[in-house]
């Protein structure tokens, strides 16, 4: 169905100057709706997904209604979160740009009081605000409801899921009897129904259904993870993918602190938002993920309700979701304003059954994925690493530095050894130091069934883990936590003794693969990285030419194309790997 231009919505000249201003062509299915049966003052019952327009849909037909001139509060908006709050307010202003003198003041909890109460003092027509702040303002008095004509219930049942039921009616109790209520909720429950029928007055619905409950733009993969190695897949997916912005959901605080740490120590710019942490801080940690300062948001699921970013690249669900609806508003961070985005979320064991649910539930496929090998990562930054520097040479942006090549090549140095010693450090500099995992040894081998004598074994084994990891500190027990997915990780696994030099044989190589011998191994302290980098840099490699490579005390194995193999031997002739003549030939056994 073709929906009307805003022109023929109802609205006022000043709002359909500020929505041209704003960019915005045409409504929103909810927001075409809902616009024209509130202007006439109906009571409103709007169904719709986050992400869908609905604050313009509500915020509209409220500003239409505004008196200027008469600066009392008019209007009450109730959030769920101070995020939200302060989002909705932002978005008000926005949309009031060309009402000159409109005041909407936000008020929430964990900000100073004394500021709230001297908006009120100094007059507001606006006020958007969480449950628990808005009622100590009207029991104190300095908040006075008995102006207000429109309410709007924003995310209603969050609201009621959170707990702020109680506050809820109070605070419609004491809004005139005649005042328009607005509903706007994302599901329609029995509690959302019950507050319905005790303030609305033959409320108007207006449901805005979806064949998918996730935006068709947003990419949804999956891999099969165990708990330890979450950090580690998921640096290895944002190296390959060079994100500009990532939000990374956890179900507990505990983990959200373990995951920002262990991000900033690998040398990410991360940072985190949790329950505990201040509102000033979180005021902080906001601003500098939208201006790019932090790369990846670390967060549970309520701390990052209402973030109001629009270039989120990607979202990584380090631990499943227990509400499917969760899901959905975690994935509805990314692919927002008709941009892509990706959805990255990890499982292991019993997971999958959860995640099929939410397959069902959002009618979309998530796709299994392979994880990203060292290998990969390391030619992944050879490949980025050389294009810089050729779009820097073809630019003829860099500073001559003929002496110093001179004062190398005359000590006799080749000017092969100089670019290659200037290729390692730039990549030193740049990189960072991957660890290997489990699923390295085994990507291909789907999760195996076991007994439950196993598995609980297996549980006590990762709850140790887990105990030791946090300082021996007590097991976090809030909601939402689930660690029987890390079945496993402590099993034996005969395939590590081949990093430490034992009597390990790899596997043979994958079809269409040759193996090679190359003769520096761990004893010349060589790394997987330093090795890949070479091997890309040298012979000039596409992605993914370079397979499974495994160190050894004195020889390293790396897997190569079939059709590249004789190249990289020819290339690597004369190369040196820290400060070793290297010696590359056909592995003979």
């Amino acid at each position: 169905m073709e929906l009307p231009p805003f022109s023929e919505l109802g609205l006022p000249d000043s709002l359909l100057e500020a929505i041209k201003d704003l960019g915005y062509e045409q409504p929103s299915p909810i927001q075409a709706k809902a616009i024209p049966p509130a202007l006439e003052g109906k009571d409103i019952i709007g169904l719709s997904q986050t992400g869908s327009g609905k604050t313009a849909a509500f915020g509209l037909p409220v500003l239409a209604k505004i008196d200027l001139d008469n600066r009392v509060p008019q209007a009450l908006i109730v959030c769920p979160t101070r995020e939200l709050a302060v989002q909705v307010c932002e978005e008000i202003h926005r949309l009031a740009s060309k009402m000159q003198g409109l005041r909407a003041v936000p008020v929430y909890g964990g900000a100073p009081i004394d500021r709230q109460m001297r908006a009120f003092r100094e007059g507001v027509h606006i006020v958007v605000g969480t449950p628990g702040r808005l009622l100590d303002h009207v029991r104190r008095r300095t908040f006075k409801t008995e102006t207000i004509n429109t309410v709007v219930l924003d995310e209603a049942d969050r609201m009621l899921d959170m707990g702020f039921r109680d506050e809820m009616e109070e605070l419609l109790a004491g809004v005139p009897e005649d005042h328009q209520t607005l509903f706007f909720s994302a599901t329609m429950n029995q509690g959302v129904t019950r507050l319905i029928n005790k303030f609305g007055k033959a409320p108007e619905t207006i449901s805005i259904e979806q064949t998918s409950k996730t935006v068709s733009s947003i990419e949804q993969s999956y891999f099969e993870v165990r708990n330890r190695s979450k950090v580690e897949v998921m640096t290895r997916i944002i190296d390959m993918d060079s994100p500009r912005l990532a939000i990374a959901f956890c179900n507990t605080k505990r983990v959200v602190d373990e995951t920002t740490e262990a991000l900033i120590a690998r040398g990410y710019s991360a940072d985190r938002l949790h329950g505990d942490i201040t509102q000033q801080m979180r005021e902080r940690v906001l601003k500098r993920f939208r201006d790019g300062q932090v790369e990846i948001l670390v967060a549970t699921d309520v701390a990052a309700r209402g973030l109001d970013v629009d270039d989120i690249d990607v979202v990584f669900n380090l631990d499943l979701p227990q509400d499917p609806e969760d899901y959905v508003h975690r994935v509805g961070r990314t692919g927002r304003a008709g941009r892509s985005g990706k959805a990255v979320t990890f499982v292991f064991g019993r997971d999958i059954h959860r995640l099929q649910m939410i397959e069902r539930y959002t009618r979309s496929v998530i796709r299994r994925e392979k994880i990203p090998s060292q290998e990969q990562v390391e030619g992944k930054r050879a490949d980025v690493m050389f294009d810089s520097l050729k779009e820097r040479l073809e630019a003829g942006n860099f500073e001559n530095q003929e002496i110093y090549i001179d004062r190398l090549l005359e000590q006799g140095h080749t000017p092969t050894d100089v670019a290659s010693a200037l290729f390692t450090l730039l990549r030193e500099s740049q990189g960072r130091e991957g660890e290997t995992i489990q699923e390295d040894r085994h990507p291909d081998r789907p999760t195996p069934r076991r007994t439950g004598d196993e598995s609980r074994q297996e549980r006590r084994n990762d709850r140790d883990f887990d105990d030791r990891r946090s300082g021996g500190k007590q097991r976090d027990n809030a909601r939402g936590r689930d660690d029987r997915g890390d079945r496993g990780d402590r099993g034996n696994d005969r395939g590590a003794r081949g990093d430490r030099g034992g009597s390990f044989t790899p596997s043979a190589p994958e079809e269409g693969m040759a193996r090679l011998f190359i003769s520096v191994g761990k004893d010349s302290g060589a790394k997987p990285g330093e090795i890949a980098g070479m091997i890309y840099n040298e012979a000039q490699l596409q992605r993914n030419d370079v397979g499974r490579i495994s160190l050894f005390p004195r020889h390293t194995l790396v897997d190569i194309k079939v059709d590249q193999a004789e190249k990289v031997i020819r290339s690597l002739k004369s190369a040196k790997l820290r400060g070793r003549a290297v010696r590359v030939d056909y592995d003979r056994g």
